[in-house]
């Protein structure tokens, strides 16, 4: 896997799709024999679309819902006033959204192991697996504790106002248990996907988010509670998230892969730190990159109006994103277990599948943007000025939604196959390297404001996303489906 691939792993990459051994046949495609050929090549993709959508449905709509109850607080924050609607949009986009990066990066160590132990069959490993994530995303969270107390001094060195980094910092201490809900939530959401076994997030998500709206409402309408009641909500709703799945998995929901609290979850600490760690650093910096998008524009004169459209349109973003973060999730599983199973044309045409299937849902969408930019920003702000900056940006919102479809499954094609150590370099160069200084160079140079800074990252995300086709175009799939033989039975063997 990431940090631990050798050498020999990184050879897998370097054949082409389309020859005779990783590549798509041409029996896949070629319609012969009348048609014969056309007819099993539809009931393949029919029989792969079912497995896929068996994962996608549930994470998309669990996913959708539990991102839904960050719109309504910032729905009922920008009620509160536009200082307030910036004060949460930077504590939940800077700081929590810093810790929430990381954690989620980290945790998909899981997609990778319990993804591959499923298609193994080895199912007893997956517990372990997921108690040590727990182990591990635990303590980093507590590391990261800082970063919350003293949130107002790092947004002060960033280049935020003092009051609006006094409010936010302010806010960002009662964000702590969240921060903590990330460390065990985010390592049983993969446990049970990679298990099929989304239904149960996604009923999860639905009751949560029923509760959260309930809660808002008595907390910020009915009590007033200003900024510490939306923090509150957002706290016992991700907990209550918790709650639930964790007591359906300990109350035997689970069979064949919780087997209850083992000391060998303690076994090998430190190389799933390493493991975790590596993807950790592939995620995180593809979950921050938008991120400095927010804290650049802070620095642009009417920083205020900026931030809250910018924030508007990353939230709008942020919930499409749902989908093919979805994608995301049922690309990795399905990889991860065809090339557990030792499949590795199967991993091969999962990925074909998923790529196209959530292509043609961001065209759909990309449409509707286009088409509603007007008014788009109505559920969220009555200010005439902050509607009109976000007219302004919808056309680079839509075509971020549609380049954003293809990258994240593409994304999940390195999670399921163990490639996150060499996609972290790509992130690195794509966005930090490319997309930052574009944007910053086309936003200051260019006097192009937070369109040049939003172009400028767009072009660094198109980098990106074209090196991950053409590593995955290029792939052996029958070497990756070996390696993950041989990790399988090494990670087995730590116990």
């Amino acid at each position: 896997m990431a940090g631990s691939r050798r050498g020999g792993d990184e050879e897998a990459c370097r054949v082409g799709l389309l020859d005779g051994h990783g590549g798509a046949k041409k029996d896949d495609w070629q319609v012969v024999d009348g048609g014969e050929g056309s007819s099993k090549l539809g009931r393949r993709v029919l029989e792969e679309s079912k497995k896929l959508w068996v994962i996608v449905a549930p994470a998309m709509f669990s996913r959708i819902v539990t991102f839904s109850m960050n719109v309504i607080t910032q729905a009922f924050a920008g009620h509160l006033g536009d200082l307030e609607l910036a004060a949460i949009s930077i504590a939940n986009t800077v700081v929590v959204g810093f810790s929430f990066g990381l954690m989620l990066g980290m945790a998909s160590a899981l997609e990778t192991l319990c993804g591959q132990a499923f298609g193994a069959k080895k199912y007893h490993m997956m517990g372990i697996y997921m108690q040590r994530s727990w182990i591990v995303l635990l303590g980093c969270a507590v590391l990261l504790l800082p970063m919350y107390f003293f949130a107002e001094d790092v947004l002060l060195l960033t280049g935020q106002s003092p009051e609006l980094s006094a409010m936010a910092g302010r806010v960002s201490v009662w964000f702590i248990p969240l921060h903590f809900s990330f460390a065990l939530l985010f390592p049983l959401q993969r446990f049970l996907q990679c298990q099929m076994k989304n239904f149960v997030s996604a009923a999860a998500s639905g009751v949560a988010l029923c509760v959260h709206l309930l809660v808002s409402w008595l907390f910020i309408t009915r009590f007033q509670f200003g900024l510490v009641g939306i923090a509150l909500t957002l706290n016992f709703s991700w907990w209550a998230t918790f709650a639930m799945l964790f007591a359906y998995v300990a109350c035997g929901g689970c069979p064949d892969t919780w087997h209850g609290f083992s000391v060998e979850a303690f076994a090998d600490i430190w190389e799933f730190v390493k493991l975790s760690a590596a993807s950790g650093v592939m995620l995180c910096l593809e979950n921050w990159y938008y991120r400095v998008l927010i804290l650049l524009t802070g620095n642009l004169k009417d920083a205020a109006i900026a931030v809250d459209a910018l924030s508007i349109c990353m939230t709008i973003n942020a919930w499409e994103m749902m989908i093919p973060l979805a994608f995301f999730a049922g690309t990795g599983v399905r990889v991860a277990n065809e090339l557990g199973a030792g499949n590795g044309k199967g991993a091969r045409f999962a990925t074909i599948v998923s790529s196209l299937t959530s292509l043609v849902i961001g065209l759909f969408f990309w449409v509707l943007i286009m088409g509603l930019h007007d008014k788009l920003a109505l559920i969220f702000t009555s200010s005439a000025v902050v509607l009109d900056a976000v007219n302004n940006l919808a056309i680079l919102l839509a075509f971020t939604i549609l380049l954003n479809s293809i990258q994240p499954v593409l994304s999940g094609v390195a999670v399921g196959s163990g490639w996150q150590s060499a996609v972290a370099y790509v992130n690195i160069g794509s966005y930090y390297l490319i997309g930052v200084p574009m944007g910053v160079l086309l936003g200051w140079l260019f006097d192009l404001g937070v369109l040049g800074i939003w172009a400028g990252m767009i072009g660094g995300t198109a980098v990106q996303t074209l090196i991950l086709a053409i590593m995955t175009i290029r792939c052996d799939w029958e070497k990756e489906a070996m390696v993950a033989s041989t990790r399988m039975d090494k990670w087995s063997e730590v116990r």
